[in-house]
């Protein structure tokens, strides 16, 4: 038997054994392999129908009766406590709404001023009561760290706080985070996922290095959430954003979450203080009073077509574990990393994922010479990936609707691109 019709019977039985394979049923989908859920998830059946009822019911019989009767007001939390536990968040901690870009900044701005009261009151705030770590040394702290790596906007907008807020910005590499933490450090920028390689890194030990020294620590999770178990209160983070239209299926420009742990939210100050996040929303006071808890982090007028919408794709998760779709995640790219190289020519590709599973998220990263037009011709033969510039060919693993006999497929696929 050739290489490739073992690795097929052995997707089939795969397939056969897999625990999750009926969730595929739950999503809309053709003979297309997509492996492109970490850029864009694919459309979840029940949302179509749920958008319909918005529009046609809820906006277009009740109109602005729907902020109360149809729950247009409360859905920033409540969709933010659907998502808490796939973060493995208490609920009250979740707001969704904004951009990703726009929770960054107001998590990042917010830390810093955090930082600044420790240190002005000379006493430990929030974190350091809980983890011993002593803040309000008496040192200014006047430095933000950004993950050198970053998505190029996260560095943007780190650049933009630390103007804002008189700090100097360092770009330091995750592995070199806790060596560079010093007394001077008011916050961490940090992404969970490497959105270029699929590395994941250590969010526990980050966490408590970055704590440790006496600074704030915000994590992006827009390439962990849905994918991975993050386990935000267990490990005490701070503050933590993340998008919700890849691994959470949640439609293109679907609106981001933002979480503030439960023993900061009294002191969270916001950048962008708006009506929403008031204390009397409707009170149309001239000064600006926060209101408590979890809508602190409101800004504006939520997106209510999109946030519905995102509501509705949620529902495929209904009885599934992180857990599960973790551990199904590390099949999938395993049994990828192993077709790929025995499919794929000697030296035409270089995984840049991490085969340790601590360290690899749910996707796969291979560097190719001439990547951009190898994307192309797979997309022209049905499997779906996306291109890094200059040489990076990005696969992306949402176990919820992908199997193994896709996996192979891709593989078998590229391999034969690259002839």
């Amino acid at each position: 038997m050739s290489e490739i019709s073992e690795r097929a019977a052995e997707a089939e039985k795969l397939d056969a054994a897999d625990e999750l394979a009926a969730l595929r049923e739950r999503f809309v989908l053709d003979d297309v392999v997509y492996l492109d859920g970490n850029s864009l998830g694919a459309l979840p059946a029940g949302v179509p129908a749920r958008v319909q009822d918005v529009v046609r019911r809820q906006w277009g019989e009740l109109r602005i009766r729907s902020w109360e009767e149809s729950g247009w007001w409360t859905a920033p939390e409540r969709i933010g406590d659907r998502i808490a536990p796939l973060l493995g968040a208490a609920a009250g901690q979740i707001v969704v709404g904004d951009s990703t870009s726009v929770n960054v900044f107001k998590a990042l701005v917010a830390a810093v001023r955090m930082a600044g009261e420790d240190d002005g009151a000379g006493r430990a705030h929030g974190v350091g009561r809980e983890s011993g770590a002593v803040r309000g040394s008496g040192v200014g702290r006047d430095e933000i760290l950004v993950d050198a790596t970053t998505f190029p906007t996260d560095g943007y907008i780190a650049e933009s706080a630390a103007r804002m807020t008189g700090c100097a910005l360092r770009p330091v590499a995750p592995a070199e985070m806790p060596a560079a933490l010093g007394d001077r450090t008011a916050a961490v920028l940090l992404n969970h996922v490497d959105y270029r390689t699929g590395r994941l890194h250590d969010l526990p030990a980050l966490t408590a290095a970055a704590h440790q020294a006496g600074a704030y620590v915000v994590w992006d999770l827009c390439h962990s959430a849905g994918a991975l178990p993050v386990g935000l209160d267990e490990h005490g983070v701070d503050l933590a954003v993340g998008c919700t239209y890849k691994y959470l299926n949640g439609g293109p420009g679907s609106p981001a979450f933002l979480y503030v742990r439960h023993g900061l939210q009294d002191r969270f100050d916001s950048p962008l203080p708006g009506w929403n996040s008031h204390a009397e929303p409707f009170g149309m006071r001239p000064a600006y009073a926060p209101a408590s808890g979890a809508p602190r982090g409101r800004v504006g007028t939520p997106d209510i077509l999109s946030l519905l919408a995102l509501e509705a794709a949620l529902d495929v998760w209904d009885g599934v574990s992180v857990e599960a779709v973790r551990a199904k995640s590390l099949a999938l790219t395993d049994f990828f990393l192993r077709c790929v190289g025995e499919y794929v020519p000697d030296s035409r590709v270089e995984s840049l994922t991490p085969a340790a599973h601590a360290e690899r998220g749910s996707q796969v990263a291979l560097r190719c010479d001439d990547a951009g037009d190898v994307m192309k011709r797979l997309i022209e033969r049905g499997v779906v990936g996306d291109f890094r510039a200059p040489d990076v060919l990005r696969f992306g693993f949402t176990p919820l609707y992908v199997g193994f006999a896709d996996v192979e497929r891709a593989a078998r696929v590229l391999g034969e691109t690259l002839v």
